[in-house]
């Protein structure tokens, strides 16, 4: 799936010349907690010695179940302390389930000295009474204190500010601060956390590490130009700009991008899939692409290390054979692979996903075309296309991708983390960035011939490579694959595919069609 992110990122409304978005400058904590600092040690990997510079403890109601495929919170905050160190080792975040104050063992100890020395306290879920006194008792030195599910007696703060709850939700409390800047940024993670999917969860944490800790490099994109923008967009791309803004399809796009956050990739992706044209495309190109008006930068991400399948049928996997499996069952079937579950919430969700690979005319080329279903803004169904050059990488099973999607090169790096030996399933994990447009991401795609779930959901096999990609199955979500008539298939005359390997002969196309 193309990756291009919004242009809302500019923090300029083009349609209506109002500044949109700008994170303040990250506050300073009071005095009293400046030299509020300690070893790392913990239930979290040790990062040799130094300091962590941001210390987080969460206590999760025990045996709450979370939104997210209802999965319990404390598998999904666990999962997001792992996720925070891809972002920065030294991000530490240690998980409690509150029925360990209920124990009153050496174990509350430990609890007790860890939120001596955080600097935020997470509290999810927490609804028993005792747990709920003990936390109030033990949290009065923690500079940020932030709550979710949980009774309205908790008390909240940020920057070491106490912030009276009114029974609101705390995003909801906190957005009448008459601070406009930590409105906007309370707002941001309110939205995100409300979308309920492992990746918003650990951007919550980061945006309140950036505003209240320590600045941290992958929001520096939230930062709004200004009058510099504007400046480059007008000298550069007059001509693009007022040809987007005389379009009412690309007006609709500048204005459905400015009603999102710039971090909220869900719906930046949607309102560029949903409208769509040549002027977009060209205004794109211009601001960001050719000229980088936003003077952002984004790099693929190195985590998750995800290694790739070594083994196929008994062999030593090659470049060939790898490529082979991309192009899947092509050929008896009029697509490669169809996507029937993503990892990624805004880029492996939409409807109706076919994956097209196959060899182009020229020696050694290989293309990959996604086709994909948009339910646009405005509630139509539409088809999208788009069309990636694929090269080999170092090591059989690696490749590097790259697009260009509505004006803007993505670069991805894709991995065929496996294929079962009968080609009823594959899992392909990517990692990418649209450099121009400051975003990097990750994703993994759960591939079958017609889009349903392998048999037994793929047994330990596919469970391996989910752990290996550090993606857990509730991470998954289902795409739906109901009404998926009339997509436009079809490859390149000339085009070639198998060399080495293929789909089993004795399965029955007819059954997958």
């Amino acid at each position: 799936m193309a990756m291009l992110t919004s242009l809302s990122a500019t923090g300029i409304s083009l349609v209506s010349g109002r500044g949109k978005f700008v994170l303040p400058r990250r506050k300073s904590p009071p005095p009293k907690y400046r030299s509020r600092r300690s070893p790392v040690v913990a239930l979290a990997a040790s990062d040799g010695g130094r300091e962590a510079p941001a210390r987080i403890v969460a206590v999760v109601g025990e045996g709450s179940v979370s939104p997210i495929n209802n999965a319990l919170w404390e598998d999904v905050m666990l999962h997001t302390a792992n996720r925070l160190k891809w972002v920065d080792e030294s991000f530490e975040m240690l998980v409690f389930a509150d029925k360990l104050i209920k124990l009153n063992n050496s174990n509350v100890g430990v609890l007790k000295a860890e939120l001596a020395r955080s600097d935020i306290l997470v509290n999810v879920a927490v609804k028993d009474q005792d747990s709920i006194q003990w936390l109030l008792r033990n949290s009065e030195s923690i500079p940020n204190v932030i709550c979710f599910d949980s009774p309205p007696i908790l008390v909240n703060k940020l920057g070491g500010t106490v912030i009276q709850n009114s029974g609101r939700s705390i995003f909801g409390m906190l957005a009448d601060k008459s601070i406009k800047e930590s409105a906007e940024v309370l707002k941001t993670v309110s939205d995100a956390w409300k979308r309920n999917n492992s990746e918003d969860i650990r951007f919550c944490l980061l945006v309140i590490i950036n505003c209240y800790i320590k600045p941290v490099p992958i929001l520096k994109n939230l930062r709004a130009k200004g009058l510099s923008t504007l400046t480059c967009m007008l000298k550069n791309c007059g001509s693009e700009v007022l040809n987007c803004l005389f379009d009412p399809n690309c007006r609709k796009a500048l204005q459905c991008l400015n009603a999102c956050s710039p971090t909220d990739q869900v719906c930046n992706y949607r309102c560029i899939a949903s409208y769509e044209s040549p002027y977009l495309e060209a205004f794109s190109f211009c601001v960001l692409q050719k000229n980088n008006c936003l003077e952002l930068d984004a790099e693929i991400p190195s985590k998750p290390y995800v290694a790739p399948l070594s083994m196929f049928r008994g062999e030593v996997l090659s470049h060939e054979t790898a490529e082979d499996l991309f192009i899947g069952w092509l050929g008896d079937l009029e697509w490669s692979w169809r996507v029937v579950a993503g990892q990624n919430p805004a880029y492996d969700q939409f409807p109706c996903q076919y994956q097209l690979f196959y060899r182009g005319k020229a020696r050694g080329s290989v293309w990959y075309e996604p086709v994909f279903q948009v339910r646009t803004i405005e509630g139509k169904l539409v088809w999208r296309r788009r069309r990636y050059r694929v090269r080999r990488a170092g090591i059989p099973g690696t490749f590097y991708f790259t697009v260009l999607d509505n004006g803007v090169v993505s670069k991805e790096f894709w991995t065929i983390v496996d294929v079962s030996d009968d080609f009823t399933w594959g899992l392909f994990h990517y990692s990418g960035a649209a450099q121009a447009a400051g975003q990097a991401y990750t994703g993994a795609v759960l591939v079958s011939p017609d889009g349903r779930y392998p048999p037994e959901m793929g047994g330990q096999r596919l469970a391996s490579a989910l752990e290996r990609c550090n993606i857990k199955e509730w991470e998954l979500f289902t795409v739906d694959n109901c009404s998926c008539f009339g997509a436009p298939l079809g490859i390149p005359d000339g085009s070639s595919l198998h060399r080495r390997v293929k789909a089993n002969a004795e399965r029955r196309v007819s059954e997958i069609q």
